[in-house]
């Protein structure tokens, strides 16, 4: 069920059901999908009661009343230690407070089931994780759910729970919605406070949701909402709610297919995806300029950053992190200096580069990923025609948007392999509302659709 169906059966069966219902299929597929590294049964149960009563008592219900959510473990929840996906925050104490993001769901109803596994400090595309374990992906567990939010990929897409968030630094949402099959959408950078969460690349970051319909989405999207003056990137912009006008329609819309550097080594299940959407919408192509190097230059302010982040820890405990992680992060610790300057002076080139895009289109489409999701421990594929490194290059097609902090949403569609795969809507900053409706008139079209 939708997170938009379980709100509305709640009022019919109570909240206590539905959570009990909940943690017993997590109970029953955990195992199998490594999704939550932390189950937090007794609150959920404590705030499913409050809701019934309050239900009882007259009180108006929330537009999540009663929904299951779960967060990556990089989101605080308060009294389990925010873990980041590492083995050294397993050392930290618990979080005194819920992140504001959590605070919001649950304002709107909703209710905290649990924190999901994750790749070591948000620098992975697989979903794997050296100290908890790959999640796996719900569709072949054999598979990647890819990361780093990977659990919450698994937990959407198994029907764990209808809804978690996420975060999304090059691809973190978009790319597990591939490969897991469900919607995401990664937000305009600063729309969305991330306050109360452990920061990856504070100038890349975003938080965001998965789900399992685009509606559920929109009223997730709507719920968090809001400036927020803990977060110093959070905009000082009204609510906008997108749910009002989710189901008005695209006519009028300019969309248009990313050409080039977005088709490119693509397998033929991406270009697939990508060309029936296009032809759904009836878009146009258009060519986004420098991608390939916004994706350079996305990589040099990733890795620095990431790296001047957690240095003293990879002097103090290198031995604690994941080899793939810490070698990535030694690797940005040597940048030049010079580098990371011309990658900051191109990154505002670029960005107004790709705006003046959105004088002549509304939206973008481009494939999420550029392959069905590889199999867990698979190291290289084959991308552009040549065997490459398959954990740095999954983002191929996510890093060059989020470099620029547009809104993203991820619309999954079935494939003739049987596994799931991701087309991406981009709009300009601030449109989450467009790229939701054109998400939507593609779900209600039969297009994209959460498989399973």
């Amino acid at each position: 069920m939708t997170a938009t169906q379980i709100a509305a059966a709640v009022r019919q069966v109570g909240a206590t059901a539905v959570i009990a219902d909940c943690l017993a299929r997590i109970e029953r597929l955990n195992p199998v999908l490594n999704a939550f590294t932390t189950i937090t049964a007794d609150r959920a149960r404590a705030k499913a009661a409050r809701l019934d009563a309050a239900i009882a008592a007259g009180t108006p219900p929330g537009p999540l009343v009663g929904v299951p959510f779960a967060v990556k473990n990089l989101i605080d929840v308060a009294g389990i230690p925010t873990l980041a996906g590492s083995k050294i925050n397993r050392n930290h104490p618990p979080a005194a407070f819920d992140a504001p993001l959590v605070r919001r769901l649950e304002t709107a109803g909703a209710i905290l089931v649990g924190a999901l596994n994750m790749g070591e400090y948000a620098y992975d595309f697989t979903g794997e994780n050296a100290h908890d374990g790959p999640s796996r992906n719900p569709h072949d567990p054999a598979r990647m759910t890819g990361g780093s939010s990977g659990g919450s990929g698994a937990a959407v897409g198994g029907a764990l729970v209808p809804l978690a968030l996420g975060s999304d630094t090059n691809g973190s949402i978009r790319v597990p919605a591939s490969f897991c099959g469900v919607f995401g959408l990664k937000p305009t950078f600063g729309r969305l406070t991330r306050a109360g969460s452990f920061p990856f690349v504070s100038s890349l970051d975003h938080l965001g949701p998965l789900a399992r319909s685009v509606a559920d989405l929109a009223v997730a999207y709507d719920a968090m909402q809001g400036h927020d003056p803990d977060d110093p990137v959070c905009a000082e912009r009204p609510v906008e709610p997108v749910v009002p006008v989710l189901d008005s329609g695209i006519a009028g819309l300019r969309i248009a297919a990313a050409d080039g550097y977005f088709r490119a080594g693509a397998s033929p299940e991406a270009l697939a995806a990508l060309d029936t959407v296009a032809a759904a919408l009836g878009a146009g192509t258009v060519t986004i300029p420098d991608a390939q190097r916004a994706r350079s230059a996305a990589y040099v302010i990733t890795t620095t950053e990431g790296a001047a982040l957690h240095l003293h820890r990879l002097r103090a405990r290198p031995d604690d992190f994941d080899p793939d992680v810490r070698d990535r992060l030694i690797a940005g610790a040597l940048v030049p200096a010079a580098a990371v300057t011309q990658a900051q002076k191109f990154r505002r080139a670029y960005r107004e580069q790709v705006l003046r895009l959105f004088d002549r289109v509304d939206a973008i489409l481009a494939p999420a990923t550029p392959c069905v999701a590889p199999l867990i421990g698979q190291k290289t594929f084959v991308l552009d025609g040549g065997e490459m490194p398959l954990r740095p290059n999954i983002g191929v097609y996510t890093q060059p948007i989020s470099f620029i902090g547009l809104p993203v949403v991820a619309v999954p569609l079935p494939t003739a392999a049987g596994l799931p795969i991701g087309v991406q809507v981009i709009a300009a900053p601030w449109r989450e509302d467009i790229a939701l409706r054109i998400a939507r008139a593609l779900e209600a079209g039969g297009v994209a659709r959460v498989a399973g």
